[in-house]
């Protein structure tokens, strides 16, 4: 059975896209092309019990068997050696993509406490788009009374976006709750030349 957002997606989003993007190539939408989700577990990493209650928890959310991943370098601060349990990652990718939006959306996302949105400030120059989740008990998958302990994980969108516009409006489509994000405002710092220094000091002589 084909997914309903991928239907939606040949149906109706590339239209809409089309249209507000300007664009007359069907293939110069932008699209997803998959989706990574990843749960880092730090000290508890190495402990069994925790590691396969993790494994079963991110299998059922996503529907997929989760990779382990390594800590790439010995961090004496986060008790991590190279090599050891770092946490698990899961790539999805076709059905099962359009699957996990279906969730995410309309599901999960809205049982988040005090949610307003998502900021579109997630957004890198390659055309990707990253937030984090602190509960993964928002998934409907999980039961609350059989988890060990609350977790969190960052989820990235990969797209064939070439602009951070482009993504938002994509995303949007997909009816996730994008927001304004704020942008950060640097402080100006007034330098004077020294030809103005020199001026200064002149009136300030006569």
């Amino acid at each position: 059975m084909i997914p309903r957002l991928k239907e939606k997606y040949k149906n109706e989003i590339v239209k809409n896209l089309m249209s507000k993007l300007n664009q007359k190539n069907i293939f110069s939408v932008p699209r997803i092309k998959k989706i990574v989700i990843n749960m880092g577990l730090g000290a508890d990493g190495l402990d069994k019990k925790k590691m396969e209650s993790c494994i079963k928890d991110m299998s059922a959310i996503t529907g997929q068997l989760p990779v382990i991943t390594k800590f790439k370098k010995s961090i004496s601060n986060f008790k991590s050696r190279k090599g050891t349990n770092a946490g698990l990652k899961v790539t999805l990718r076709n059905d099962r993509m359009f699957e996990f939006i279906d969730r995410l959306v309309n599901i999960a996302l809205p049982r988040i406490k005090d949610f307003r949105g998502l900021s579109e400030n997630g957004c890198d120059t390659s055309g990707n788009y990253s937030f984090g989740i602190k509960e993964h008990i928002i998934f409907p998958e999980i039961n609350f009374d059989k988890v060990e302990k609350i977790r969190g994980m960052d989820i990235t969108i990969v797209t064939d976006s070439n602009s951070p516009d482009s993504t938002i409006s994509l995303l949007k489509e997909f009816n996730f709750p994008m927001v304004a994000g704020t942008k950060k405002k640097r402080k100006k710092i007034n330098r004077m030349s020294k030809q103005d220094e020199k001026k200064e000091e002149n009136k300030s002589d006569g």
